[in-house]
């Protein structure tokens, strides 16, 4: 009987890791479970769509059992907690499962309820998130209806799923309005904790030269510490106050519920502390991370569980082979940006080198850090390559772990 591999999640990060494992570990070598608490895959980035009647709701759902590869088992089933020492994960339908090597891979979660007000009066009407499917569907019907007036998009704190999202909702708000005659009606603020609109500098300056352009105020290291919606207004803890007419949050995250309910897993906000090159748990040497679950600082970005799985795969291997572990991750973040009108920005960076000038992936390749409908056209495209590709754990020429400095104009920018 082959190893038992338990993969805790079925999004992108545990479906792209569970088929590179399938199709590179000999059939008797490793019996590979992913454990989901339901059937429904979600294609996130397409969320960013839907409030601007761009993409359908039912377009970016399919099946998570479809995903994975003959000879993979699914269990449909919530997890209650993980028995570190008993190297064992026990389910909410009562039934307990061993492991010789466990992933956990389920991901962030919203926790708006840990704003203050923010899911009380207003939630749904005038206070909306493009976070969640019912979210981002609920302000798709709210958007056709709004005149004028004062539109907020909010990032509560860090860390969030795509940092970028939130920018790229008031890029496309402001061709929205302007597509339908009422952009001089309508005031777009980002209101943000941060104390620029994107963490790397060189990033944050072309970033906020084109919110300077689009006409959209930018509100620093506001810290939001309640919602009121009634009274149309976000509150930050140090007392300053943001009026709105309509509020788009990014509210926080958290970790998997059943990370809090497994002594020793997780930390206090229910991730994962992770080894940032190995990307083994810190908890114990059988359990590997990826992706949102993590406590690292790299982004929780698509991108980023895709170049992690090809690292994590390989320790797995070499752990299931008694050898050295590969402490080769080195934070690669790849991110399309979309800045409305027909356009996107593309960034790709690492832990060492922020984003810079020049083409990606070499020096004939798409424009980095600066506008084009050529990245648009390419973000379009990826929802297909991540369905055909990037799931099914194909190697994508061009897109590995390691960051390509071809084409990169390091001149550009310092280290960071």
């Amino acid at each position: 009987m082959g190893r038992r591999v338990l993969v805790l999640g079925g999004g992108t990060g545990g479906t792209l890791v569970a088929n590179r494992l399938h199709r590179s570990l000999p059939r008797d070598e490793a019996e590979i479970t992913v454990v989901d608490a339901d059937d429904r895959h979600l294609y996130q980035p397409g969320l960013l769509f839907v409030p601007f009647g761009l993409s359908r709701p039912s377009a970016l759902v399919r099946s998570r059992r479809a995903q994975l590869h003959p000879g993979i088992d699914f269990r449909q089933s919530a997890v209650d907690r993980v028995d570190l020492e008993a190297e064992q994960v026990v389910l909410q339908d009562g039934t307990a499962h061993s492991y010789d090597v466990l992933v956990v891979a389920t991901g962030a979660r919203l926790v708006p309820e840990e704003t203050e007000g923010l899911t009380g009066p207003g939630w749904g009407s005038s206070v909306h998130t493009f976070y969640s499917l019912p979210g981002a569907a609920a302000l798709s019907a709210a958007l056709p209806t709004f005149e004028g007036g004062r539109l907020v998009v909010n990032m509560v704190d860090m860390p969030v799923k795509c940092p970028v999202a939130p920018l790229e909702f008031c890029f496309l708000a402001d061709w929205y309005f302007h597509e339908r005659g009422i952009r001089d009606r309508v005031e777009i603020s980002y209101v943000t904790s941060l104390d620029g609109a994107f963490t790397k500098a060189t990033c944050n300056r072309e970033l906020s030269g084109l919110l300077a352009e689009k006409g959209v105020e930018v509100v620093t290291e506001f810290n939001t510490g309640q919602v009121d919606g009634e009274a149309g207004k976000l509150i930050s803890y140090d007392g300053r106050q943001v009026g709105f007419d309509l509020a788009v949050m990014v509210p926080l995250h958290g970790g998997a519920p059943y990370v809090s309910r497994s002594p020793g897993l997780g930390d206090e906000l229910g991730f994962v502390p992770t080894d940032e090159a190995t990307l083994q748990a810190k908890a114990a040497p059988n359990v590997f991370v990826i992706g949102d679950a993590t406590d690292l600082r790299v982004s929780k970005a698509g991108s980023v569980a895709h170049f992690q799985g090809e690292v994590l795969v390989r320790n797995i291997r070499r752990f299931l082979a008694g050898d050295a572990l590969d402490a080769s991750f080195d934070g690669h973040t790849n991110c399309f940006i979309e800045s409305g009108f027909g356009k996107a920005l593309l960034i790709d960076y690492n832990d060492d080198v922020e984003p810079v000038p020049g083409h990606f992936p070499g020096r004939f390749g798409l424009p980095l850090l600066r506008e084009s409908r050529l990245n648009h056209l390419g973000k379009l495209a990826f929802q297909s390559l991540y369905w055909h590709a990037l799931l099914p754990g194909r190697d994508i020429p061009g897109l590995t772990s390691a960051m390509p400095l071809a084409g990169k104009r390091l001149d550009a920018a310092t280290s960071a």
